[in-house]
């Protein structure tokens, strides 16, 4: 067999085990996407009406506020899911599976694509159930194309895969589970930075460039204009030029701390 083919069967072995892992797991997932649906039912339930009234202006009701946090929940939802991707990497690295597989004839790079395709797949699932939830309590898209939900996905996938990748890195370089979920901490305190919550401009000054100038904030509002028709300006290319970058420097991460010696 060629050397792709090889790849390609190592890739689908190592894949099949991540999600059997996950399968017989669940409680790692399960308490991860628990994060965005309570901060979810929290944010419109007990600051609901304040909020849309501060966004929508007086009379403003609830749905208004409901249709600018989902987007911003879908991708804490990532953010988060991609916590449990560090921790079983870094579980990997210490309980010396990886030691073994560095024994056999198996393309080294499938151990870690196996981790990252895997992580997209939980975290697409995770944004399905937590948009389910959004949809329960009220959401509703304001004239999305086909095409623009077709983007919204591909959007959410490659932020997945992005964040996913520099998972991998954080727990490859985490000497046990409980450093690697510190490290891969500011997945979720990023999008708490962003305009998931509040809009960017209603923020204090000397707080904003936090906001602006980070991977979540753009990417979000790339996912509300094309889910809800507002202004999407030079986000849309901001938010794939942080992902592809995010990717890039993920994978020349990851790919070199797992090739040197195992620790």
């Amino acid at each position: 067999m060629s050397s792709l083919t090889l790849a390609a069967r190592d890739t689908t072995t190592m894949l099949r085990r991540n999600l059997l892992h996950a399968r017989r797991y669940p409680s790692l997932t399960l308490n991860l996407l628990l994060t965005p649906v309570m901060l979810l039912l929290l944010f419109v339930y007990i600051f609901g009406d304040v909020m849309s009234a501060g966004i929508g202006g007086a009379g403003a009701d609830r749905s208004a506020y409901i249709a600018y946090i989902v987007p911003g929940l879908l991708l804490l939802t990532i953010g988060s899911t991609v916590v449990g991707t560090a921790v079983s990497v870094s579980n990997d690295m210490t309980e010396g599976i990886i030691a073994r597989f560095r024994t056999m004839a198996i393309h080294r790079s499938s151990v870690l694509v196996g981790h990252v395709v895997g992580s997209v797949l939980q975290s697409v699932l995770s944004v399905v159930v937590v948009g389910a939830v959004g949809v329960a309590i009220g959401f509703r898209s304001t004239d999305a194309t086909v095409l623009e939900w077709l983007a919204a996905f591909g959007l959410l996938v490659l932020f997945s895969a992005a964040l996913t990748w520099v998972a991998v890195g954080m727990g490859l370089i985490s000497p046990n589970a409980e450093a690697a979920s510190n490290n891969a901490l500011p997945m979720v305190l990023l999008p708490m930075l962003s305009s998931a919550f509040i809009p960017v401009e209603t923020m204090p000054g000397w707080f904003r460039p936090i906001a602006e100038y980070q991977p979540f904030t753009p990417a979000i509002e790339t996912l509300r204009g094309l889910l809800l028709g507002t202004e999407i300006g030079h986000n849309g290319w901001l938010a794939v030029g942080w992902s592809l970058g995010l990717v890039v420097l993920g994978y020349f991460w990851a790919t070199a701390k797992f090739a040197q010696d195992p620790r």
